[in-house]
Order: structure tokens, then sequence, then C-alpha cells
């Protein structure tokens, strides 16, 4: 009976933590503190009243080279900073591994690409990727002024690597953002991510 109770309790500590594990749509964002490429430490709360994108990135995948190489990332990012949004990208790649960068790296990725996120978070420990389960590269989540995730997946519907889908594809991100921005509900909250996976 003893061995029994401990295979029991085992289990459900196994089964909750399950259910705890990754971030829910509608639930409060996962609390994190992380450091910008200048130093200064950021995290959800300091964002409360603004929405907030989260968009994990690496400047040496084919999915991230497809959304900056035409401009597309940039051009959302300018948009919606202009509209009051704080746009914070992350680096989860870890030291030696495709996509780690130093802070100056990074800020010379953001000048050359003409990129325009409200900071760019170095997290090569991967502790704010694994709070938010971060799989791929791009993989995007929104954060409205309440502090609750209201939408996290894909840049837009086409998984593929080709600009030229860009334009013909559903952009979940922006509609997230504009339903958002209106006081209207995220109709797709849950979208497929697509992109390289994150080098933890």
């Amino acid at each position: 009976m003893h061995l029994r109770q401990h295979a029991l309790l085992a289990a459900a500590l196994l089964f909750s933590t399950g259910l705890a594990a990754g971030p829910e749509v509608g639930k409060p964002a996962p609390d994190f503190q992380a450091v910008d490429t200048a130093g200064n430490t950021h995290a959800p709360s300091d964002y409360a009243g603004r929405t907030l994108v989260l968009e994990w990135t690496n400047h040496d995948c084919p999915f991230v080279i497809k959304h900056y190489g035409s401009g597309n990332m940039q051009d959302l990012q300018q948009r919606y900073t202009e509209q009051g949004v704080a746009w914070l990208t992350v680096i989860s790649s870890a030291p030696g591994k495709q996509g780690h960068v130093s802070a100056l790296e990074a800020d010379a990725l953001t000048e050359t690409r003409g990129a325009a996120p409200s900071a760019v978070l170095l997290d090569p420990e991967g502790v704010v990727g694994r709070a938010y389960d971060a799989r791929v590269t791009p993989h995007l989540y929104v954060i409205d002024p309440d502090g609750l995730l209201v939408y996290m997946g894909g840049i837009d519907s086409i998984p593929s690597a080709d600009p030229a889908d860009i334009p013909r594809a559903t952009p979940y991100l922006a509609n997230a953002l504009d339903a958002v921005l209106t006081g209207n509900p995220v109709s797709d909250a849950v979208t497929r991510p697509y992109g390289c996976t994150v080098k933890y």
C-alpha cells in the first residue's frame, strides 16, 4: 500500500506538472526577467496597459530570413509600435548554436536589417523561451494590456520559406494585433507556428 501511494503521488505530480507547463491563451502571460542588448532588464509587467508582442528569432533560419529579407517583419514592427505596441524580439539560441549572437552582433543585425523592435532580449540559457514553450523561429505571442496572453502561434498561415507566399497567407499575427487594438476578441488565438527549431 505504501509503494502504491508513492506511485499515485508521483503520477499526480507528473500530471499536475504537465497541466501547468507552457503558456495558455486567456491566462496571465508567464512572467520573466530578461536583459536586452543595452543591459536593461525587461519583464511583462513593465508593459502593463500596453499590448506586447514577443517574437522569437534566429537570423540564420530560412523562415526568419523569409520575413526579414522581404521586409515583412520590419513592416509589422514599425506599423504596430507606431500604434503604441511594445515589441520584444527574443534570441534564445544557446552559445555555440545557430543564431547565438552577442549584444553587439544583435544590434548590428537590427541596424542592417532596418528592424524596429522596442528591444532585443538575449536569452542564451533559454529561460524565457522555455517559459513560453517557444518552439520555432519565428514564434509569436501577443499579450494584451491586462497582461493576458491572447495569441500564440505563427506569423501567418503558409509554412514555407518562400517570400512569395507572404501576400497570399492569412496574416495571423497582424489579425490578432488589430483585434486587440480595437477591443475585439482574437478569432484565431492559437495557430501552428512554423520555422526552425529554437536552438536551446
